[in-house]
């Protein structure tokens, strides 16, 4: 499916965005997001145009992505992004939009699939070099920072760090735009569930740690915005590492809508949140 025609289907009349599941079907997500702003508005140029193009998702040309001499120099990374303009008028928008903005690019990359790359739709063939460890199939997709990179890149021109442990790090980050820097805020999560969606926003980066306290994984906080059959709060994220859905379904690995429950690795493994977009001035 066309990324055109995947965020068609999901900028409704309703302002609704539905989790679909390009190429891979079988799975049927119960999870969705519901815009409080007129979608088209949001995000209809990310349907239209160089945001919506595959082929400018890399500073490289689309011709050279699966040259010979690019296999040795990039390994199994595949192309570098590239840096995404801001979108017009940006400086003038409200907080809350430019937050579910960054959701609804997320959306257009719902279904892919959980993938060492830099930019979502690198499809490289069987023989290119992959991860050592790599137990799943190459295709395209991203892994979790890199995923919450390209979200705020495509989304709003912030060129994050694509190392997640650079990315939980960082004080600062490129955009919006080029030649641009902005600051960002680190927040240190409570130690109360409960206290969760008081203190997130849609939009902020949320970071997991693994079992020796180092930081091991991202993801974007829905926050109010998700849609939720058992009420829980979502987030949308790519990992290896599946799930099961509020129907009892396990989700595919890669990028898809997932619960954050008071027993899951989430809201247990919680390190910190980082705000690239800060609360509109009073």
């Amino acid at each position: 499916m066309k990324r055109s025609n995947l965020l068609f289907s999901l900028l409704v009349c309703t302002a609704s965005l539905q989790a679909q599941v390009p190429d891979r079907a079988a799975y049927k997500s119960p999870y969705s997001v519901k815009l409080s702003f007129d979608a088209k508005d949001l995000a209809g140029d990310l349907s239209q145009g160089k945001r919506a193009d595959p082929k400018e998702q890399s500073s490289v040309e689309h011709k050279d992505w699966y040259d010979e001499a690019n296999q040795r120099r990039w390994g199994y990374w595949g192309p570098p992004s590239r840096h995404y303009p801001a979108p017009p008028g940006l400086a003038g928008r409200k907080a809350e939009w430019k937050r579910q903005r960054v959701i609804a690019a997320g959306m257009t990359m719902v279904g892919h699939s959980y993938q060492p790359h830099h930019i979502p739709d690198w499809d490289p063939p069987a023989a290119w070099p992959s991860k050592p460890d790599k137990k799943r199939p190459v295709a395209k997709g991203l892994d979790c920072s890199n995923f919450v990179s390209f979200a705020y890149n495509l989304a709003l021109g912030f060129k994050l760090p694509s190392a997640v442990a650079t990315l939980g790090a960082m004080t600062e980050t490129p955009g919006p735009g080029e030649g641009r820097s902005t600051p960002v805020q680190r927040i240190e999560v409570p130690k109360d569930y409960a206290d969760f969606p008081k203190l997130l926003r849609t939009g902020d980066i949320l970071f997991m740690k693994n079992k020796d306290g180092e930081i091991s994984h991202a993801i974007l906080w829905v926050g109010e915005i998700g849609r939720s059959p058992d009420k829980q709060p979502l987030i949308l994220d790519s990992t290896g590492d599946s799930g099961i859905d509020a129907n009892g379904k396990q989700i595919p690995d890669g990028i898809y809508l997932r619960a954050f429950r008071p027993t899951g690795f989430y809201f247990k493994q919680a390190s910190h949140a980082i705000r690239v977009i800060p609360d509109d001035a009073k």
